[in-house]
């Protein structure tokens, strides 16, 4: 993620957030997670999604985790929790998608991992009816995919072109999405980030996600300038503003 020259969210704990912005260079940092007026700016080229990408054709089993690889755009990592387990890292923080070829909507999958700043995500998804079903919550890395139900009904899994948002942004106001090199600003799907505490696994995305106007080829790059809010940086800001409630 790019953003202005002193406010650099990385890939850090929400327990280390606030002192990870401290800065002797700018006093006003400490007062926040960020001078006041700022934008950041958001900036991938995701890869082109895949239907099985992540799960291929596979049967279903109540309470039996489906096998996972790691197919065009993912790769299999160790767990930023600490844990040792391997997760399967998706080349940016994007939702899934689960197809099937018959009736399964009466079937949930709940799906675990982890979001961009590790912390552990779930999200538990209804199946479709010959269709594909996409989750709310974007994941950048994926542990486990669990059926509640036995069927002998087959699913694929994989990537989505909905990708999540590294801040929490509440109202469509506060970006503007930039695509495939395009000077007007994009009309995709943006959804607003949940800010439902606690957050639960039926619940959408904590930051919020955008859909871009097209398909993503692995060439096309998303830009999306985000104007952050008094909550999110200067003296009264917090965590949960600038990064959202705690996902389940």
């Amino acid at each position: 993620m790019q953003v202005s020259d002193d406010l650099y969210l990385g890939n850090m704990s929400r327990s280390r957030l606030l002192p990870a912005f401290q800065s002797a260079q700018d006093p006003t940092i400490n007062q926040g997670i960020g001078p006041m007026g700022r934008i950041a700016f958001y900036n991938i080229v995701p890869a082109t999604k895949g239907a099985a990408t992540l799960v291929a054709l596979h049967a279903l089993s109540a309470g039996t985790p489906l096998p996972l690889h790691a197919g065009a755009g993912i790769t299999a990592a160790l767990a930023p929790d600490g844990s040792g387990k391997t997760v399967y890292q998706l080349d940016v923080p994007r939702a899934l998608s689960f197809t099937s070829t018959v009736d399964l909507s009466a079937i949930n999958v709940t799906v675990s991992g982890f979001d961009y700043y590790g912390q552990a995500v779930t999200q538990t998804l209804a199946l479709g009816n010959n269709t594909t079903v996409n989750t709310l919550k974007a994941f950048a890395s994926v542990l486990s995919v669990v059926p509640d139900t036995t069927n002998a009904g087959t699913i694929t899994g994989g990537t989505a072109d909905i990708f999540g948002l590294p801040f929490a942004i509440t109202d469509a106001g506060y970006i503007m999405p930039k695509w495939k090199s395009v000077l007007a600003q994009d009309g995709g799907t943006f959804v607003a980030a949940v800010t439902t505490d606690p957050n639960t696994a039926a619940l959408g995305d904590v930051r919020g996600t955008y859909a871009p106007s097209d398909s993503a080829d692995g060439s096309k790059r998303l830009v999306v300038w985000m104007h952050l809010t008094a909550s999110q940086v200067g003296p009264n800001a917090t965590v949960n503003s600038a990064i959202g409630v705690v996902p389940a």
